[in-house]
């Protein structure tokens, strides 16, 4: 800072107040108001996407490429329906790709995502495989079946997103200015989520998303539960979709104010898993600062259905910035969906 000012503007300062002098200081060191909301560079995610998008033919680019902000980044939707086309999503798919390519476009989410967190990915896109094996959907679900896509044109200035989107699976990441400032609509959704039989036998999707809800719920003395509990049916669906994501912040349930130190670390726990453990090092550690900024003690935890093993049952977790939510869509609790959103960033957008 010294070698920037001359020694009049020096003296001048020293015969400023400490407030004055700590605002000018401040004035000159000033970033973008932006600046607050990025959570980390997005110089890898750039380099990876440009990659990704020059090892493609042109009309594989042009199936992978869409406007920035336009319907195809607002409508959001990870859901199924009828038919193939209920499971073909935006973008360009896997099972389009050359080997080549599908590498470069796990390159990118490498970027963003932890070991563990490419595992959890994985393991959704496995699921789809397991169904088609049952006769659910068969030529119709594939583990390949999931859509890459680039909102916008990747560059160190501006706006542009980068997603991955398929049947049970959403993750999109915003970027401003070359920085990553948003990594929701986030799901990590499952069906089965516990493989009992065939050779994906054991494998459980969504574990801790499922343990840590009902140890919560079941340790809470009998009237913190009674408040907790906003109805004796399960969710059976998130309620925070595409248009609606800040819909729902309205903080029901329990607080965390009012629950026991043992009780608050599995809330935190919970968030943890939907907000933080599935990303690299350095998104972790903004993302873990990002949902812990607002009022701890507020942050509210809505169970709805009974708590009984492999029975439909849904909870919510709403905090200053975030919601949570996941639902049963089937009695036996095998068939869940979760979304995270940061309220602040919602796609990108900060309003």
């Amino acid at each position: 800072m010294s070698s920037r000012i001359g020694p009049a503007q020096l003296d001048r300062r020293r015969m400023l107040v400490a407030g004055a002098a700590l605002i000018g200081s401040a004035a000159l060191t000033r970033t973008p108001a932006h600046a607050n909301n990025a959570l980390a560079p997005a110089a890898d995610l750039l380099a990876a996407t440009r990659k990704f998008l020059d090892g493609l033919e042109p009309d594989k680019r042009k199936a992978a490429s869409f406007a920035w902000n336009g319907p195809e980044w607002r409508d959001w939707n990870y859901f199924g329906g009828g038919g193939a086309g209920g499971f073909i999503k935006p973008g360009l798919r896997l099972e389009q790709m050359n080997a080549a390519q599908k590498a470069a476009a796990w390159d990118a989410l490498a970027t963003l995502f932890s070991p563990g967190g490419i595992e959890k990915t994985r393991n959704v896109m496995t699921l789809q495989d397991v169904l088609a094996a049952r006769g659910d959907g068969a030529g119709e679900r594939s583990s390949e079946r999931f859509s890459f896509a680039v909102f916008g044109t990747p560059a160190e200035t501006g706006q542009w997103g980068f997603r991955l989107e398929g049947h049970h699976l959403h993750q999109s990441i915003s970027v401003r200015d070359n920085q990553i400032v948003s990594v929701t609509p986030s799901s990590f959704s499952a069906n089965p989520n516990r493989v009992t039989s065939g050779k994906h036998a054991g494998l459980n999707t969504l574990k801790d998303e499922e343990a840590l809800a009902r140890k919560l719920i079941a340790d809470l003395a009998p009237k913190t539960q009674a408040k907790a509990r906003q109805s004796e049916s399960a969710m059976r669906n998130i309620l925070s979709y595409a248009g609606r994501e800040r819909a729902n912040g309205k903080k029901v349930g329990v607080a965390a104010a009012d629950l026991t130190s043992a009780q608050r670390d599995l809330v935190w726990q919970l968030v943890e898993t939907y907000a933080v453990t599935y990303l690299t090092p350095q998104l972790a550690t903004a993302q873990r600062a990002r949902v812990t900024s607002g009022d701890r003690a507020a942050v509210h935890f809505a169970w709805y259905g009974p708590n009984t093993a492999e029975k439909a049952f849904g909870y919510r977790v709403i905090g200053d910035g975030f919601v949570i939510e996941m639902g049963s869509v089937d009695p036996a609790a095998q068939h869940l969906h979760t979304i995270y959103h940061d309220l602040g960033n919602v796609l990108g957008r900060t309003a």
